[in-house]
């Protein structure tokens, strides 16, 4: 048991898309009693499972698995309910005797629960988000993102110019307070709530690249059209967030006829490279990160290893696993 002064260990696997997260989470997750917590923003909606690799039926029955399927694609998900939520989880695992163990991609998620980030209180300006609504109607999204970054490029590195609700706040928080968000993340006090390990995964590009573009092919085969197809004739608006996600934006267009089927493809696999690079550069500028690269894909018990040394000399001494 923890001693009530003791900060909650919190373990922390993160890397970009493809990388092979899942199957390596699995296995530290069952040798050292964890229970994941999924830190995908997007893995949180239901019926969105081949555009979003969540992890299968089989695979989620291994090891229990928190903040899959809990809202319908129409629900507008947010970093501050994430970061709310998983305090919560946080508490009633370690409760459980178990480790919590949040495994994902989504860079600001992750780091807003690792260093308790207080979200920026900057009011709303409707009116402001109204006529930067109608400006990406009437130019584009790529337009407004470039908009934001004549005003906050760091921000705009970060964010894809799909995701036009988090374009507009980074816009709206410069145009309300005259700072930028950047600057707001940089004032964030780091220093975190929790014991943290955080294992960062990565690989040679080219290989990486390779994997997206293959994982890509197969989510094509297992049926991401009649995914995105089946959420839309459930009633999910098009422009919901759920729809701005990578692989789903783009078979909308398809399906909307505004993309032949083959240019919606070769679209998404330009924009799922991008997306990589850019939650690279995130995990680059947080501290504390374990490295390890894969890249040596064959070499999945050497990978292990590390990492389970890595735990050992963090903080696995003080804990029980099985």
């Amino acid at each position: 048991m923890l001693a009530p002064s003791a900060k909650p260990k919190l373990l922390v696997l993160l890397g970009p898309t493809a990388v092979g997260k899942t199957k390596l989470s699995l296995e530290i997750a069952q040798k050292f009693g964890c229970e994941i917590i999924s830190g995908d923003s997007m893995q949180v909606y239901r019926g969105m499972d081949i555009g979003t690799a969540k992890a299968s039926a089989a695979e989620q029955r291994l090891v229990p698995h928190h903040l899959i399927d809990i809202h319908d694609p129409s629900y507008p998900f947010s970093a501050a309910e994430f970061q709310e939520r998983v305090k919560e989880l946080i508490l009633d695992i370690h409760s459980r005797g178990k480790l919590p163990f949040i495994v994902g991609g989504t860079g600001l998620y992750i780091e807003s629960v690792c260093y308790n980030y207080q979200f920026t209180d900057v009011s709303m300006d409707e009116a402001f988000r109204l006529e930067q609504e109608a400006y990406a109607a009437a130019h584009g999204d790529e337009a407004l993102h470039q908009k934001l970054r004549e005003i906050d490029p760091e921000s705009a590195d970060r964010l894809h110019a799909n995701d036009r609700r988090r374009v507009i706040r980074a816009m709206e928080i410069y145009h309300v307070s005259g700072e930028t968000m950047t600057s707001h993340l940089a004032a964030q006090k780091k220093e975190s709530p929790y014991e943290l390990c955080i294992i960062g995964l990565t690989m040679d590009r080219a290989l990486l690249y390779k994997r997206i573009e293959e994982r890509i092919d197969a989510m094509m085969q297992e049926g991401l059209v009649q995914e995105v197809q089946s959420i839309l004739d459930a009633g999910c608006p098009k422009q919901a967030i759920s729809m701005q996600a990578l692989g789903y934006k783009e078979i909308v267009s398809y399906l909307e006829g505004e993309l032949t089927l083959e240019a919606a493809v070769t679209l998404l696999k330009r924009d799922t490279r991008r997306f990589a690079k850019r939650q690279l550069s995130w995990f680059r500028h947080m501290n504390d990160i374990h490295w390890v690269d894969v890249t040596e894909s064959a070499n999945f018990s050497a990978h292990f290893q590390k990492i389970s040394d890595i735990l050992a000399g963090k903080f696995v001494h003080k804990i029980e696993y099985n």
